[in-house]
Formats: structure tokens, C-alpha cells, sequence
């Protein structure tokens, strides 16, 4: 039996994209570091699903910890046919304000994993001559958005990683989807659930569920990217055809300004 490995699966989006894959067939290999939060996912998929989930309790921010996954699976004998590289983590601070052992694990876990997580199952679908890679990227990647700057920047890194491999592994059989959302209702945003429903009714805001159902669709059909929502949309077209230097005015504002200065 074909498996889905999912990094970040005990919560938010990864929780969806487990359950998701799941309903169409695949056991999971689900990747995070809450092992309680794992175990529930596992027991809820195998009552209602009935299919097989493998846990790993992982620190994806560990130097080695690509290497430790991939080294499991090929011990174990998992037949890995899709790799979704979701685990993320989001802190709103400015540069100078953010501790250095926070901006390492942000970029080990964005960048160096994801690439890693890649390179290795890569080679082993090659091989194959089959296989599907799904990397979580952000519209973030189109645009220098001050607080987030060390997350926005790994975030296009991930843009132009993925597009390349598309172009790398397509020959092979492989299928790269990258997905670039924009606010998705997951417990990355301190928001009360009052203005969460606003958010979610205007359509700023993604429902987890419903992004994990497109983007899985996406990659199935093998489509190189997904920009889900209209909101997402018009506002990476817009980011894509404005010069950034216009965003330099607004954060001349006077609150803006003041709020920038606290973070």
C-alpha cells in the first residue's frame, strides 16, 4: 500500500491534508512534534477511515532530521508515493527583535528540511518514475512584509525551490504543486472567533479544511501551483505588478509607524 507523508500533520492544515489523503485511499505517515496530538489524528483515522497511520515524533528543526525520516521509511519498507512539506511556524517580530535561535529554527524548518525532505524522496520517486511533492508556500512570497520578514523570506525561497523542481522531475514522472495561501484560520493567528468568522465570511480568511481539499486536488491532477481564493489571488496580482517600494509611504503612517517600533 501507497503512502502520504505529511510533515506538521498533528494540527491546523497538516491535520486536513492527513484526513484528506486518507478518505482517497492512502495510509499516512504522519511528521510533527506533539506525539499526544499525533496519536489522536491516528486513532480518529484509523476508527472513521480505516486506514494505517505511522507516527513519527519528530523536531524538524533538527539538523538530521530529514535524513532520520527518510532512513525509517526505507528501513520500515513505507512505498512513500506523496510527500506534503507543511510543517511551518509563524512569529510576528521584526528582525531586530526576534531571538537568533528563533530565526534558525524558522529557516531549518522552512527551508532546510523541506529541501532535504525533497532531495531524498526525490531521488527515491525518480527512480520509481512516479510520485507526488506538495510544498506549502505563503503569498508572503511576493511581497517584504515588515514583522514577518524572516517567515516571507523563506516563504519565496520555497516559491523558486518548487518551481524549479517542477521543471527537474517532471520528465521523471514526479508532479511538484506548491500552494501559496494567504490567512488560513489555524491557531497560527491569536484572533478571538468572532473575528474569525468575519474573516472567514469575507473570504480574507481560508477555512483549513477547504485549502487542504484544493490543494490536494491540485496536486492530483498535477497542477504546478495553486493560489486559493479569490481575496489570494487579487492580492498576488496586485503584489506582483506594484513596485515594493510603494509599501515604503504606508509604513510612514504615524500608527503604523508606532506599532512597528513596539514589535
Amino acid at each position: 500500500m501507497s503512502y502520504a507523508l505529511i510533515t506538521g500533520a498533528s494540527s491546523g492544515i497538516g491535520r486536513h491534508y492527513a484526513t484528506e489523503l486518507a478518505s482517497r485511499g492512502y495510509d499516512i505517515i504522519a511528521i510533527s512534534n506533539q506525539p499526544e496530538a499525533l496519536a489522536t489524528l491516528a486513532e480518529q483515522i484509523g476508527s472513521n477511515l480505516r486506514r494505517k497511520v505511522v507516527t513519527i515524533a519528530c523536531d524538524l528543526t533538527e539538523e538530521c532530521a530529514a535524513q532520520r525520516i527518510f532512513d525509517r521509511c526505507v528501513a520500515e519498507g513505507y512505498d512513500v508515493e506523496i510527500v506534503v512539506c507543511n510543517a511551518g511556524m509563524l512569529l510576528f517580530s521584526t528582525l531586530t527583535a526576534t531571538p537568533p535561535s528563533q530565526l534558525a529554527k524558522i529557516i531549518a524548518l522552512h527551508c532546510t528540511t523541506t529541501t532535504l525532505l525533497c532531495r531524498l524522496f526525490g531521488e527515491q520517486m525518480k527512480g520509481l518514475r512516479r510520485g507526488r511533492i506538495l510544498v506549502m508556500s505563503s503569498a508572503t512570497a511576493w511581497l517584504p512584509y515588515p514583522t514577518i520578514a524572516h517567515y516571507g523570506a523563506t516563504k519565496a525561497y520555497l516559491k523558486n525551490f518548487a518551481s524549479s523542481l517542477w521543471y527537474e522531475l517532471r520528465p521523471y514522472g514526479i508532479s511538484v504543486t506548491a500552494v501559496y495561501p494567504g490567512a488560513v484560520d489555524t491557531p497560527l493567528y491569536s484572533l478571538d472567533d468572532k473575528v474569525r468568522r468575519r474573516l472567514r465570511m469575507f473570504g480574507i480568511m481560508t477555512p483549513p479544511e477547504k485549502l487542504a481539499r484544493q490543494a490536494i486536488r491540485a496536486m492530483m491532477r498535477g497542477r504546478r501551483r495553486l493560489v486559493p481564493g479569490i481575496f489570494t489571488k487579487l492580492v498576488v496580482a496586485l503584489c506582483s505588478l506594484l513596485p515594493a517600494r510603494l509599501l515604503y509611504p504606508i509604513l510612514r503612517i504615524a500608527p503604523i509607524r508606532r506599532l512597528l517600533e513596539r514589535i
